[in-house]
């Protein structure tokens, strides 16, 4: 049995069952039955009928990490949130059985976010009764917690204080009302009318006062509709959450504005970006930006918690990575002391942020601004990937003629077609994306060697020591390679495939996925030069390692590899539940919740 979330599209369901199926494979080849729960979906198989039977085990608890304040009023919204959530997910048919909505918690002005979803072969009173149990289960998984999972067989349900899920899905709730609200009418008396006459111009001076104030919340709802309702800040609150943006509060500076540390009143830690307001910033494309990334979720991007736009102020808000962004972990006296498998960690992290931009999003992304101080750090050592849609927001990917024309972009990061033509795709980013690995496994940014470093530039040096054999000497010397030799080297050579300067010769996201899993042992094809020995006069380089150039007829390799590896599924037109046998060769991995 597979199933996704309600509100996941079809890619990302489809990859989602690709990479479960392959950890099942890895870690359950001699189990009778084995469940899966992934962030989007959930695989289980058996050797009895599971099909309309409501199963009360194995359950699964993932409580949230921050404790919610005034945690028995959170109790309060929560309870009667799921319950009416629980009520529409049992009244499904037999393909979807889902719920999403969210409530307002007054006593901090947050909104709880929450779904629940029971498996469709369930009939209404199964899953009700199921979806009962998950929510008695909530002060054992998470008391006191602004978020939780709770995950059964045949149902489960998840809240947060933070949009977890497609906005397209949600619904407002309703919670019910003091019971006074339609009090029953006592015995007609005569009623003086002065006092509803004072009443009405007081009501009507009221809404003159404050009528300038609420004219400019309405343009923006009627510009964003809905997603305004819980997307948008008010700027008076950003403001006193960064000391009126405080130059102490400065954490970064680019060309699209400032970044300031900030903390809500309920003392939640934000990242603030300040749009620069003289860059004569197109109206349409900051809407567009936001209407495309309140659409995105996955781990591997840093989350965007809401904006502000008053006036020529344009404010994103975002959540808050408390190790900086990968810059600082290559800087030689702050640095972060990364061992291998934190490195291999955020290359994955890194990769898969990527796929979902390029395919598996809504709406396929260009980044066209990868570089280190664009990959932010949590506290759990994660990788996420921050200014998507920045890049097209600042027009950087607009042919404007002359040096200007990339001036926001790192010129080390930038593939020559990028530099010459302008020319922006899915490659580009695969190119940025080979300088960070190469970047991560040398421990330096790739700006060390244009300023008296090792090398003209990383690309030829890390080319030179590919050829000459050496590969392994790129590697930071902080880094034990004696038994991690083999993926050490792949990831190198991972990184010289996708800086390639034959775009077609560069690998897909995908493809990149699966040759970072180990559990695949095919041969990677060998590597051409690097675009950058172009830059460069290098021509021995060039010249002594042409013969190992790709042919023409190897250029389908990526296509072949995809097509081999991730179409494991017939897929039912309508999707929610799906079954199907597999194959262990065609699938791939992700971290999931086993």
């Amino acid at each position: 049995m597979a199933l996704c979330r309600g509100d996941v599209p079809l890619n990302d369901c489809r990859t989602c069952f690709n990479e479960s199926i392959s950890i099942l494979l890895q870690n359950c080849t001699n189990k009778k039955q084995a469940i899966i729960w992934a962030q989007r979906c959930m695989v289980r198989y058996s050797n009895v009928s599971i099909f309309g039977v409501e199963e009360d085990d194995p359950v699964k608890f993932v409580p949230g990490v921050n404790n919610a304040p005034n945690a028995e009023q959170f109790k309060l919204v929560l309870n009667p949130l799921l319950e009416t959530l629980r009520e529409k997910a049992a009244a499904g048919d037999s393909i979807t059985k889902f719920a999403a909505g969210h409530a307002l918690f007054p006593a901090t002005n947050q909104i709880i976010y929450a779904i629940v979803q029971c498996t469709p072969d369930l009939d209404r009173q199964n899953c009700s009764d199921c979806l009962e149990e998950a929510i008695s289960d909530i002060p054992k998984c998470c008391e006191g917690k602004e978020g939780g999972r709770i995950l059964r067989p045949s149902c489960n349900l998840r809240f947060d204080v933070n949009l977890f899920y497609d906005a397209a899905a949600d619904s407002p709730v309703n919670l019910p009302g003091k019971q006074d609200d339609h009090p029953s009418r006592s015995p007609t008396r005569p009623v003086s009318l002065a006092p509803l006459v004072v009443m009405a111009m007081v009501v009507s001076l009221i809404i003159l006062t404050v009528k300038g104030i609420y004219s400019r919340v309405g343009k923006t709802k009627k510009i964003f509709g809905s997603i305004s309702e819980y997307w948008q800040f008010d700027y008076s609150t950003i403001s006193v959450a960064t000391n009126n943006f405080s130059q102490a509060k400065e954490i970064g500076q680019g060309s699209c504005g400032v970044v300031y540390k900030g903390r809500l009143s309920n003392g939640k830690d934000i990242a603030v970006k300040r749009l620069l307001t003289d860059s004569e910033l197109d109206n349409s494309e900051f809407k567009s930006l936001i209407l495309t990334v309140t659409k995105l979720y996955h781990r591997n991007l840093i989350g965007l918690l809401g904006f502000c736009w008053e006036g020529s102020e344009m404010i994103l808000v975002y959540e808050f990575a408390p190790n900086r962004s990968l810059d600082y972990a290559f800087d030689p006296v702050n640095h972060l002391n990364l061992d291998w498998d934190m490195r291999y960690n955020i290359i994955v992290g890194i990769a898969r942020g990527l796929l979902y931009l390029h395919e598996d999003s809504p709406h396929p992304i260009v980044h066209g601004d990868l570089k280190a101080s664009n990959i932010l750090i949590d506290a759990e050592m994660n990788p996420k990937i921050s200014d998507v849609g920045m890049s097209k927001l600042h027009g950087i990917h607009k042919k404007q003629g002359g040096a200007e024309k990339f001036q926001a972009l790192q010129h080390d990061y930038l593939a020559i077609n990028c530099e010459e033509d302008g020319d922006f795709s899915v490659k580009s980013d695969i190119y940025s994306f080979g300088v960070l690995v190469l970047e991560i496994m040398i421990g330096r940014e790739s700006t060390y060697f244009n300023h008296g470093g090792d090398g003209d530039d990383l690309l030829s040096y890390a080319w030179q020591l590919w050829t000459e054999g050496r590969a392994l000497h790129l590697i930071d010397d902080s880094i034990e390679t004696d038994s991690r030799t083999e993926l050490i080297t792949r990831c190198i050579h991972i990184g010289l495939l996708c800086v390639q300067e034959n775009i077609a010769d560069r690998p897909t996201m995908g493809s990149v996925i699966l040759m970072l899993n180990m559990s695949y042992q095919f041969t990677l094809p060998p590597p051409t030069p690097p675009a950058t020995l172009r830059r460069d006069n290098t021509k021995e380089l060039i010249d002594s390692t042409s013969r190992i150039r790709l042919s023409n007829k190897r250029k389908p390799y990526w296509t072949r590899l995809v097509r081999i590896c991730m179409k494991p599924f017939q897929w039912d037109s309508r999707r929610s539940l799906i079954f199907s046998e597999v194959d262990a060769e065609r699938v791939s991995g992700d971290d999931q919740t086993t």
